[in-house]
């Protein structure tokens, strides 16, 4: 604007106080502009009113054509100090017109272009991709994706990539999958879809598909594990998810697909079937090597990975391939304060882990001469939580006669904590 000029209060979204492009009305009343509200409902996960905090009855959002027609006017009257009138917003997508796509998509010729037909609606809005979430279109996908893994026969989909045609539209229904941002109700929906069939088909895919294919996969898995409630189901997880798992990490797809596939098991390894199968696909040395290679300015990572040891160094089985690795004990210790308080009390508890069920006499002794005693040593005397220094205690307590009149502990520190 070339001077000042003053903006009618009621022209204002009451989020942004920007002017309102599409302003749309709630069922309290108040008007918003409708890339706020969507943006405060759908992916703030919000359901009151911003203004008056009332629970709204239902999302349904209802265009204020007069109040953008109004503002229309007023920015074409002053075109002239610089304000630009904003085009009239498209409609959302409607019911008629994704019902005609989804039922021409069932022809094998025209599957591919009602595919992208769909990939380009779901990305133009929040109020698209609800309406399609609404209209079934998840479901849809979701039955595409296990029909075309169903196609292929049971000898081909463990040993071979898929072939071209069968990649491009898995590829495309997935990627409209994790670009809707399903709700959780839609998410759970899919997590159960079939009886689990199409979860077993997100891990037929993360085996042998491809790498587009796998990194859709695992994100989709994080959203869809992330609010899974069905404790038997969580429990009873495929040892091949895991594997495929453990390889898009060795694979490293994508730094999204790699927090993707951590963020999994995070999510599944509270429970100790799941720990040992992780174990059993390989998950503990792979997870030493990435953190020997991580970039000291990675530290979500590095958080991510203490926390999956952290879990499977719970079970007898994730110690001992803990202890085969030469650099586990070194690597873990090393985390020690150097990353977050969270990192430090993670790496810790592994030590207390190893400490206190695996700890022979060539452990202890590679403890010392690694410095991981003397790390604990320092735990103790620095603010680096309450849990962290107990714990730390309680290891050095715990093998107190071992290590006492080593010389690999300086003097000042055995004085100051006489164990």
């Amino acid at each position: 604007m070339d001077r000042e000029i003053e903006v009618p209060p009621y022209f204002l979204c009451p989020i942004t106080l920007e002017i309102m492009k599409d302003p749309v009305t709630v069922s309290t009343g108040i008007t918003y502009d409708r890339e706020s509200i969507e943006k405060w409902l759908f992916s703030q996960k919000n359901d009151t009113c911003p203004v008056t905090k009332q629970v709204l009855v239902d999302s349904e959002l209802t265009p204020n054509v007069t109040l953008r027609r109004v503002i229309q006017s007023w920015c074409t009257l002053h075109s002239s100090d610089g304000v630009e009138r904003f085009p009239t917003p498209k409609a959302p997508v409607g019911k008629q017109q994704l019902l005609k796509l989804l039922n021409d998509a069932k022809s094998p010729q025209m599957q591919m272009k009602c595919l992208k037909r769909l990939r380009s609606i779901a990305a133009h809005s929040e109020s698209n991709r609800r309406c399609m979430e609404s209209f079934g279109v998840a479901e849809f996908l979701a039955s595409l994706v296990v029909e075309k893994i169903n196609e292929l026969s049971i000898g081909e989909v463990a040993d071979s990539m898929f072939d071209e045609l069968t990649t491009r539209r898995t590829d495309e229904a997935l990627s409209i999958l994790h670009h809707l941002q399903l709700s959780e109700a839609g998410l759970k929906y899919l997590m159960s879809y079939r009886n689990g069939e199409f979860l077993e088909s997100l891990t037929r895919i993360m085996q042998c598909g491809s790498y587009e294919s796998r990194a859709y996969v695992v994100m989709l898995l994080k959203s869809m594990l992330e609010v899974a409630s069905d404790t038997m189901q969580l429990m009873g997880l495929k040892y091949k998810l895991f594997t495929g798992l453990i390889q898009i990490l060795h694979d490293q797809i994508s730094r999204k697909a790699t927090k993707a596939a951590l963020k999994v098991l995070i999510s599944v390894c509270p429970w100790g079937r799941n720990r040992i199968k992780a174990v059993e696909a390989g998950a503990v040395p792979l997870l030493i090597n990435l953190l020997l290679n991580l970039d000291s300015s990675e530290k979500r990572d590095c958080e991510m990975i203490l926390i999956v040891l952290d879990f499977l160094c719970q079970c007898a089985e994730g110690r001992a391939e803990f202890l085969k690795h030469c650099a586990g004990l070194a690597i873990v210790s090393k985390k020690i304060l150097r990353i977050s308080q969270g990192a430090s009390e993670r790496a810790v508890r592994i030590l207390y882990s190893i400490s206190k069920f695996s700890a022979t006499p060539v452990v202890l002794q590679e403890m010392l001469q690694l410095g991981v005693v003397t790390k604990l040593y320092l735990v103790l005397q620095v603010d680096c939580g309450r849990r962290t220094k107990e714990r730390a205690k309680e290891i050095l307590k715990l093998h107190a006669k071992a290590w006492k009149n080593s010389s690999c502990i300086p003097n000042q520190l055995l004085v100051s904590y006489p164990y």
